[in-house]
């Protein structure tokens, strides 16, 4: 018997040696965890300088797990609205250079809105494209495109909205990903219930017979009680345990339609929060569910072995939702930071962003460099081994505009002199309100602590904006008449590199003329 236990444990330590020394050489499997419209403070992981309101009233534990585990950036960037961010991410290329810069949905279809003295830019409303020809997108390869070159299983769960309707990148099979489950064109589901079909035309109170906003395929949880960002998590951890079993190292890009509108009670976590607002109660369950499935996938890398040789990114793909749909005052919903989502203050561009490499990012730290979402792409390929990621698309070849993570994850304290540099924001569109300030078309420039913002529209009110975020997190106090020499030196920096982009500009309708470049619109102010 005693003979028998040893033969079987020396088979069993025989085969962990071989699967140790198998997967020595192998490249870490990767996650990237997306959530959508998820605002810096819907967390009780506090990215300010200390716990907040707003973290206080989230439940967030596998946040706080994940923090522990590796490093938060306290001031990481993405792009105002989803579909410029997701383009970014997967092409490590700036928006106003890909022309991806309001969200698409409709083949040759703009979703501006109608503004009262501006007229759209051509910008690229089809949105991304593996292939050349295709109108109104951009052509550029994406991230899973590489990573499957050099032998990863690329896994797409959850939204998509790379592409419109009828354009390949609509499905994300068709940019490199080899699973695709639920992406599709659409930003938005129709539902956030298994037993609504995930669809409008079932929910409660919405007549609306449009089913492009259908979530596909998750037929098996139809007239389930399951909650949609449960029922992502559930095909997420299917398709690891299958792609793991199979020794295949992987790439998972687990997107999920939470914490977007509609704002849907996920009935697991809304009895937590009785004192708030319904809307807002609503809202809080639906982050705790996200959170949740962050933990689903966490313990699945950890009971298949792999935790120790995965990297996680966690992100947010624009700021959070602030001007409609919310509970409680508007504009409130991100404070310490002003507005959200669409908008060019910060509550509209700063994001969550957690990243976890056992072995490499030391755990419990933070890292307070400016990132944005165009360093994710050459970040995971110099992490995967790819080569070169120079793209090969209309924007002429080249090098991307992101900049490798690495040095940072692995010396939170580094500065770079790569990371001296100015971060730049432009949205030629009118994605939705303009009346308040901080909203409507704009383009942007953060140097060090300072930022400058243009809004295009010659009767918005104010045109330019100064800020010191060192001091003035809120961008409460427009200091453009009292440094006018810095704000020049700011709006021509802004301006040069916009133009280096080739970046798209709207039309002002009085005159047919262009919308003005930054410096020489502050410099005709100045008269």
């Amino acid at each position: 018997m005693m003979r028998t236990i040893t033969a079987a444990l020396g088979f069993l330590i025989a085969v962990c040696c071989a699967r140790s020394a198998a997967q020595e050489g192998a490249p870490p499997n990767l996650v990237v965890f997306l959530v959508d419209d998820m605002g810096w403070q819907d967390t009780s992981v506090p990215f300010h300088t200390e716990p907040t309101p707003l973290n206080r009233r989230y439940h967030t534990p596998h946040m706080e797990r994940l923090a522990a585990q590796g490093m938060k950036f306290t001031q990481a960037y993405a792009h105002a609205i989803c579909s410029p961010t997701r383009v970014s991410m997967m092409t490590g290329l700036h928006a106003a250079r890909h022309r991806v810069t309001n969200w698409t949905l409709r083949f040759d279809g703009s979703n501006d809105r109608p503004h009262r003295s501006l007229d759209p830019a051509p910008w690229n409303v089809n949105g991304l494209s593996p292939v050349p020809g295709i109108a109104h997108t951009v052509h550029a390869r994406s991230l899973p495109s590489w990573l499957g070159e050099v032998g990863y299983r690329t896994i797409h769960v959850g939204k998509a909205h790379f592409g419109a309707i009828d354009t390949p990148a609509a499905d994300p099979l068709a940019i490199g990903f080899d699973v695709n489950v639920a992406g599709h064109a659409a930003g938005g589901p129709g539902s956030f219930y298994a037993a609504d079909h995930f669809s409008a035309t079932r929910r409660a109170k919405n007549p609306s017979n449009d089913r492009v906003w259908d979530v596909p395929g998750l037929e098996r949880y139809h007239g389930t009680s399951l909650y949609l960002t449960e029922a992502l998590t559930r095909e997420a951890v299917r398709i690891l345990e299958e792609t793991v079993a199979a020794g295949q190292p992987f790439f998972l890009h687990l997107s999920h339609y939470a914490v977007h509108a509609p704002i849907m009670a996920d009935p697991r976590f809304v009895h937590r929060y009785p004192e708030l607002d319904p809307t807002e109660a609503a809202y809080a369950s639906m982050v705790e569910g996200m959170d949740e499935s962050l933990g689903d996938v966490l313990d699945t890398l950890q009971a298949l072995g792999v935790d120790d040789r995965t990297v996680v990114l966690f992100v947010s793909d624009n700021g959070g939702l602030s001007h409609v749909a919310r509970g409680g005052e508007r504009l409130t919903h991100n404070a310490p930071l002003s507005c959200g989502k669409g908008s060019a203050r910060e509550g509209g561009i700063r994001v969550p962003m957690l990243a976890a490499w056992p072995g490499v990012i030391p755990g419990g730290t933070a890292c307070d460099v400016p990132v944005i979402v165009e360093d994710f792409l050459p970040t995971l390929a110099e992490i995967a081994g790819v080569e070169t990621t120079d793209q090969t698309g209309e924007q002429d070849g080249g090098a991307l505009d992101g900049l490798s993570l690495v040095p940072l994850f692995r010396d939170p304290a580094a500065r770079p002199a790569a990371f001296d540099r100015a971060l730049v924001w432009h949205q030629p569109n009118h994605w939705s309100i303009d009346s308040h300030p901080g909203y409507g078309p704009h383009s942007s420039i953060r140097v060090g602590d300072l930022k400058f913002i243009h809004y295009h529209a010659p009767d918005h009110a104010p045109r330019f904006e100064l800020f010191d975020l060192a001091h003035d997190l809120g961008e409460t106090e427009n200091l453009i008449d009292e440094r006018p020499d810095l704000a020049q030196q700011l709006a021509d920096l802004l301006q040069g590199r916009l133009i280096d982009l080739g970046a798209d500009r709207m039309t002002v309708r009085e005159t047919g003329e262009l919308v003005a470049w930054p410096g020489d619109a502050l410099r005709a102010a100045r008269g």
